[in-house]
């Protein structure tokens, strides 16, 4: 089953500010008042073995869900607050993915990299850039 149908029919909510405490279970009794629920996700942090302090909730209506919206976001469960609203497509696009040090103007300005028309002759005369400073392997261990 895609996600898209559910986050464009805005039934698919984003609970956040999660107690450690709180389980699969404990979601579906605290929002099963509003309607039928049809997916609860709980993303874990397997390192710390616990769940992340988020869930995504789907609503078979998207009017269950806008209820929900209404009466829980602000709400307290473990003595937490709650932020909840509509789950919100991922928005990384291909530029967003896109490396800082990838773009030339990145290097040149936090590399020292020198560019075009910045005072230097072509010469390199005075304004001639350090070495690198080069470490040898016993310097490393």
């Amino acid at each position: 089953m895609s996600q898209a149908p559910a986050l464009q029919s805005r039934r698919a909510l984003y609970i956040g500010g999660l107690a450690p405490a709180v389980t699969e279970t404990t979601l579906r009794a605290a929002f099963l008042p509003f309607g039928p629920i049809q997916h609860i996700d709980l993303p874990m942090d397997y390192a710390a073995g616990t769940h992340k302090g988020f869930a995504f909730l789907e609503f078979v209506e998207a009017d269950d869900a806008k209820e929900a919206i209404y009466n829980m976001d602000g709400a307290e469960l473990f003595s937490k607050a709650l932020t909840v609203n509509v789950a919100q497509a991922n928005r990384m696009t291909l530029e967003s993915g896109k490396a800082l040090w990838s773009s030339d103007d990145w290097f040149k300005e936090h590399a020292g990299a020198k560019g075009e028309g910045d005072g230097e002759g072509a010469d390199g005369g005075a304004g001639k850039e350090k070495e690198p400073a080069v470490l040898k392997p016993e310097e490393i261990l």
